[in-house]
């Protein structure tokens, strides 16, 4: 089995490259266009495998697309390329109309001229998996959570490139019969995620003793799930789901921001000892709100448990010790991320700042 994965440089896209090759006897091509978030040694463990092969491209390149694809002739595609981060969707839209939209009907049209020329039983067989986001429902109140019936109602503009994506897959199934299916996560964390995100964010400031920027009252609630619980579960989806099926996957984790940052804080304290200020709570500080923060998320993965017994196989406090535990023994691999992309720094409010 021959299998694209887009994006696949990435944190989630970089997982499910390490699971495909360490839990599977199928061949996976990465193709990436390595933007500032992407790390080739994210894949050292696989490099060198028979199995594994890394392509550099843009998914939003027709040309390059279509070429990988008459030349590995692919079983699946899991289509993971995208720009992720909500505060710079803020600062600089265009580049998530580009990736996310853009690049998938790209992708999507790839797939449909490459599916059309396969005998039908190659055709019937072929899958494409399109990777999505809790965040294109918008926000929840204080009760219930997303299912796969939920209306989209994104509020970021990552969000809604995001959305506008799903939609295209979704339309390119009824229309002409791509075999896909979407999958819809929340929030992931784990090892080899770029810093500018809010776990290893609050891990590397709290470190180097770094005032911790809290948004708002740190009172929104996120629903998440270990990276690595979440490659297992795309794989689950891509093999055993129906094209035209969507699936929510979640570990059922909601915490408010300010819970997790605390929670950090402790797991350094105790892991890596006290600074000389005392404990890092004291470094939490309250910054100015995100714009369209949305309240709360949490993600129903009911159809994936009844469907497929799908669970996943870390709780949150047993993968948060294991993030923490991976970055102070891995070093070597964040420090040089440290000045890319100003990746310690504040986004998504024009012209400000934390220290």
């Amino acid at each position: 089995m021959q299998v694209i994965v887009t994006g696949g440089a990435g944190f989630i896209g970089s997982a499910v490259c390490r699971h495909l090759i360490g839990a599977t006897d199928w061949s996976v091509v990465n193709l990436d266009k390595l933007t500032y978030a992407a790390n080739l040694n994210s894949l050292a463990s696989i490099e060198d495998n028979e199995r594994y092969r890394f392509v550099q491209g843009d998914i939003a390149d027709a040309a390059t697309v279509r070429a990988l694809f008459a030349e590995v002739r692919p079983s699946a595609v899991l289509n993971l390329a995208a720009e992720t981060h909500v505060d710079r969707s803020i600062d600089a839209a265009a580049d998530f109309i580009r990736s996310n939209i853009n690049g998938t009907f790209v992708v999507l049209e790839e797939a449909r001229r490459y599916c059309d020329s396969l005998p039908a039983t190659a055709r019937a067989a072929f899958r494409l998996l399109h990777v999505s986001t809790d965040e294109v429902f918008g926000t929840l109140g204080e009760t219930g959570a997303f299912s796969e019936t939920t209306p989209y109602d994104p509020s970021s503009p990552y969000a809604a490139s995001k959305a506008a994506s799903d939609h295209l897959v979704r339309a390119w199934g009824r229309t002409y019969g791509l075999p896909a299916l979407i999958t819809n996560c929340s929030n992931n964390y784990g090892p080899y995620q770029f810093p500018e995100k809010l776990v290893p964010l609050m891990i590397l400031r709290a470190l180097k003793g770094q005032p911790l920027p809290v948004y708002g009252s740190g009172e929104n609630i996120r629903d998440w799930l270990y990276v690595e619980d979440h490659a297992e579960a795309l794989v689950t989806v891509l093999t055993r789901g129906a094209p035209g099926s969507t699936y929510n996957i979640g570990a059922a984790a909601e915490r408010r921001n300010i819970d997790m940052v605390e929670i950090i804080c402790d797991l350094l304290d105790e892991l890596a000892g006290l600074l000389a200020l005392g404990r890092r709570r004291a470094l939490i500080t309250f910054v100015e709100d995100r714009p369209a923060h949305d309240k709360r998320y949490a993600i129903d993965a009911a159809k994936a448990r009844a469907d497929f017994g799908w669970r996943p196989a870390h709780d949150l406090a047993a993968g948060l010790r294991l993030t923490v535990q991976w970055y102070l023994d891995n070093e070597v691999w964040w420090r040089p991320l440290i000045g890319r992309g100003d990746a310690l720094g504040r986004r998504g409010l024009p012209n400000t700042r934390f220290g």
